[in-house]
């Protein structure tokens, strides 16, 4: 009754206690209030930075699949997807190098760019968009998938008619709890070559077992989808328990932030390192190093 099936998407859920995460997002908030700066770290900047820490620790899964071989991105990059024209449209922007930033520093990074988004005046999703808008719609899945295979597989720069490359980065992350949605799951997005899609559901009271009590506590449903080719179950286990863990306890995976009263000096928080050693797949054990760099662009590192 059903076709062979072909679809390497893997999906699962991640429940998360918020009660520490809330408290953390709070403190920092207060902290820019005092200090007169005007960004708001949400649960959204909170999941970014999860998730590249968990991308940083495990830089096997920040690959690009092209042509039957990986090739492993140089920077950790998440994207961030945001709702425009009310609701009826999406977009985003990529936070390159979110492994790195604290949440105050994505939080500037997002209120800055999600303006220009809302506006229409951001530079890098206004080429893509008014690209696609040039091509009839009879003929748009065949010049998508036309410059997903130039741009993935041929590693050619396409930004001169107005498509970055590698747009969308090593993950992407979309709240869907803003729009009152408890828990979902997505797709891939194949033309986008990005691996891991986190979809964060509403933070809401539920019973939980906690210190053999039942009590009630705000939890949230991250939805989570993989790509299988790249993903396996190891990888993803490890992977989840690093946004779990980042997430019910923030001010121990991330720690707090020192304090600053200018705004253009951003607070950096004192991580502890917490990234592999192997950062560059040096002493990986299942697949040798790197044998070439692609062509045209150095956003990759290529693997057997």
């Amino acid at each position: 009754m059903w076709g062979r099936p072909t679809d390497p998407t893997v999906y699962g859920n991640l429940e998360i206690d918020m009660t520490r995460a809330l408290a953390y997002r709070d403190e920092l908030n207060a902290r820019q209030r005092a200090a007169g700066n005007a960004d708001s770290v949400t649960i959204t900047h909170l999941v970014a930075m999860a998730i590249g820490k968990a991308i940083a620790a495990y830089p096997d899964a920040n690959a690009i699949i092209a042509r039957r071989a990986l090739y492993r991105r140089d920077s950790v990059d998440v994207y961030c997807q945001v709702a425009t024209d009310g609701g009826e449209d999406l977009s985003g922007l990529k936070i390159v190098n979110a492994d790195t930033k604290s949440a105050i520093e994505i939080a500037h990074e997002m209120r800055t760019r999600v303006k220009r988004v809302l506006e229409h005046r951001d530079p890098g999703s206004e080429r893509t968009k008014s690209t696609v808008r040039k091509v009839p719609h009879s003929l748009l899945g065949i010049v998508l998938r036309v410059i997903e295979f130039l741009t993935y597989d041929l590693f050619l720069d396409l930004g001169k008619i107005g498509v970055e490359f590698d747009q969308f980065g090593s993950a992407m992350v979309s709240n869907v709890g803003s729009f009152g949605i408890g828990h979902g799951l997505a797709p891939l997005v194949p033309a986008s070559r990005v691996p891991i899609v986190l979809l964060v559901g509403s933070v809401i009271d539920r019973a939980i077992v906690k210190d053999g009590e039942i009590v009630a506590a705000p939890m949230m449903t991250i939805g989570s989808t993989f790509d299988h080719r790249l993903i396996d179950g190891y990888q993803a286990g490890n992977l989840a328990r690093i946004v779990v863990d980042s997430l019910t306890d923030p001010y121990e995976a991330f720690g707090l932030p020192s304090q600053s009263s200018s705004v253009d000096a951003q607070l950096s928080a004192r991580r502890r390192e917490t990234t592999s050693s192997d950062h560059d797949g040096s002493e990986c054990t299942d697949r040798t190093t790197e044998s070439e760099t692609p062509p045209s662009r150095r956003a990759a590192t290529a693997l057997d």
